[in-house]
């Protein structure tokens, strides 16, 4: 099956090469933190540099810190043994795809969403069902369009809070979600990386709801640790063997570095929190300056650090646009054709998780230009 491109990257290429060329780039392309892991992390990973030759290891200590988490977070009891360490969520992924799914499953998920959902499934020889969800679901899948699909597919992947969207799904929905699921014999992946980066109170896990989900999370957003490559996969006991089996033929273990400083890291909240109050500024000025430019249709932004924007009165082609405004404004942005193949050529994403100054700076320069093209 074809694997499409992440257009964003082509975005991206550009931009350094701007860069390179003496260029002011904001990066608002990518949803990756501009702040660096906590400093207590780095300060660990130091000592660890000094002391430790490293090897292949999976931390049982960061393991139990995660399960935790979940008894913290969600009231959710968790055993570690069921907590797989990888290098980001990209192989969480994979992993989970593959010890769940065989060649040829059918595994719904919305779109927009996330491009390497798509993309990964392609490439595992699964088939994507992607289901059209627009402002009147809050971009996000329902249990009644999973109710509605026919045949029922083998897989659900779900995000909350979502990317490109930042939406998040209300408590009451997603438990029934899991209930379609029970129902129709339905797995359920959920992509939980954007927990902890909300604006709209609690974010639910889907473990609450269905304990029998796979699920993903990462240190690359919450705790500002993308470059470190450090994730999990929750799996659930009957497939346990399995996912070992997989992961030690396919991933082995994650950086050792990296589970040193992330165990570090759990526990850095005033630090972490204050990035959370630096993203809520972001916002706030992302959505008193965007209608002002004509994006008047957008995601309610929830959590996350994105804002998904209707262009559709500008352009259809949104790959060009984002890299027109990037050639005359030096403003990185993502186009919407990688979260929707089919009406994606009409929106584009911000990431707001750079710092203030720099949205600041970004939306000094958008104005005049989208003012120039917005008709009227």
């Amino acid at each position: 099956m074809t694997v499409e491109p992440f257009r964003a990257i082509t975005v991206s290429r550009l931009a350094h090469q701007l860069k390179s060329e003496g260029r002011s780039i904001i990066h608002m392309e990518f949803g990756q933190p501009s702040t660096g892991a906590p400093a207590a992390a780095v300060a660990r990973a130091h000592q660890v540099l000094d002391a430790d030759a490293m090897g292949y290891w999976e931390s049982p200590d960061l393991r139990a810190r995660i399960a935790h988490l979940y008894q913290d977070r969600y009231g959710v009891t968790v055993d570690p043994a069921n907590i797989l360490l990888t290098c980001g969520a990209s192989p969480a992924l994979v992993l989970a795809l593959s010890v769940r799914f065989k060649p040829g499953d059918r595994i719904a998920l919305a779109r927009p969403g996330y491009v390497a959902y798509r993309n990964s499934l392609r490439a595992l020889h699964l088939e994507p069902v992607e289901i059209a969800c627009g402002p009147e679901t809050r971009f996000q899948l329902t249990a009644a369009q999973l109710e509605a699909l026919d045949p029922a597919p083998a897989g659900v992947i779900i995000a909350s809070p979502a990317n490109p969207t930042g939406t998040i799904i209300p408590e009451a929905e997603l438990a029934a979600i899991a209930e379609v699921c029970r129902a129709r014999n339905i797995a359920i992946l959920s992509d939980e990386i954007y927990h902890g980066l909300s604006y709209a109170g609690p974010t639910p896990s889907m473990l609450q709801f269905a304990p029998d989900a796979l699920v993903i999370n990462s240190f690359s957003k919450y705790w500002s640790m993308a470059g470190w490559r450090l994730g999990w996969l929750l799996v659930p006991e009957a497939l346990i063997e399995a996912a070992r089996a997989y992961i030690g033929n396919m991933f082995l273990t994650p950086p050792s570095l990296s589970q040193h400083a992330g165990l570090v890291a759990m526990d850095a909240i005033g630090e972490l929190e204050g990035h959370i109050q630096t993203y809520a500024r972001n916002r706030e000025l992302m959505l008193a300056a965007l209608p002002a430019l004509g994006l008047r249709k957008i995601a309610p932004p929830d959590g996350a650090f994105y804002i998904w924007a209707d262009i559709g009165h500008l352009t259809d082609d949104s790959v060009a646009f984002c890299e027109q405004l990037l050639r005359d404004t030096g403003v990185a942005t993502a186009p919407g054709v990688d979260f929707d193949p089919v009406d994606g050529r009409r929106y584009i994403r911000f990431s707001f998780a750079v710092s203030t100054g720099e949205i600041k700076a970004a939306l000094e320069r958008i104005t005049p230009w989208f003012a120039a093209r917005n008709p009227g």
